[in-house]
């Protein structure tokens, strides 16, 4: 995010200001997961999901019996989206996490392995705790979250977050309409919920931040219907 708390600016283009660093460091977390859930808009924002290329962290994955790319989910209530994006022609496994009703438009089709199906139509929310009971069942163990803000602050309502990782990056994007890492409805100060500092690096201009979550102090701003279908 930027260094005032913005992971896109108010146009919500691509995030591409972190540096190489970052991008290493985000490459590691992946590469810890089975699998990585990522928002239908930062799909489409981007077009392509992150690969794990450094050979000694697909080496890692490999003496761990995992494949060499973890598993990439999309989260879309609606399945609104486009297949002839990149994304769907990289090396990668794909599931789609969405609706009864979205679901139909890709059964029987090569884009994705498995459907996830957590609510009955796109009008009607997503029910993230049976979502990530399904993924849980399937054999996915650690999961790691790629955004949105939106996807991530339905994550932490339905208390399904363990661990934050933030980059603070050196530029100031502002603009009200800009996303941050946690959209939604926000919470009062009361409930807001509160995190442990595990560590914090600062590599040149950027710092790197990694928080474990407070569980006693987690309260939910709204229902778990926060998550919009998109």
């Amino acid at each position: 995010m930027s260094a005032d708390g913005k992971i896109a600016d108010d146009q919500r283009s691509p995030a591409r200001f972190g540096s190489e660093r970052d991008r290493l460091h985000l490459e590691a977390r992946w590469a810890e997961a089975d699998a990585v859930l990522i928002g239908a808009g930062t799909l489409r924002s981007y077009g392509t999901t992150l690969l794990i290329r450094q050979p000694h962290l697909v080496a890692q994955r490999r003496e761990r019996g995992q494949p060499s790319q973890p598993v990439q989910i999309v989260c879309s209530a609606s399945g609104q989206l486009n297949p002839s994006d990149r994304f769907f022609s990289q090396p990668v496994t794909r599931w789609l996490l969405t609706s009864a009703t979205a679901a139909d438009q890709w059964r029987d089709r090569p884009e994705f392995e498995h459907l996830v199906i957590a609510s009955p139509d796109p009008a009607t929310p997503l029910d993230l705790r049976q979502a990530i009971a399904l993924i849980r069942a399937q054999g996915i163990q650690h999961l790691v979250v790629g955004g949105g803000g939106q996807l991530v602050s339905s994550l932490l309502a339905a208390d399904l977050v363990d661990d934050l990782w933030l980059t603070v990056c050196p530029l100031l994007l502002g603009g009200r309409c800009a996303p941050t890492p946690l959209d939604g409805s926000g919470y009062a100060q009361a409930i807001a919920p509160r995190l442990a500092l595990l560590s914090v690096e600062a590599i040149a201009d950027e710092v790197f931040l990694h928080y474990q979550i407070k569980r006693s102090n987690l309260g939910s701003p709204s229902p778990l219907g926060d998550l919009k279908p998109v």
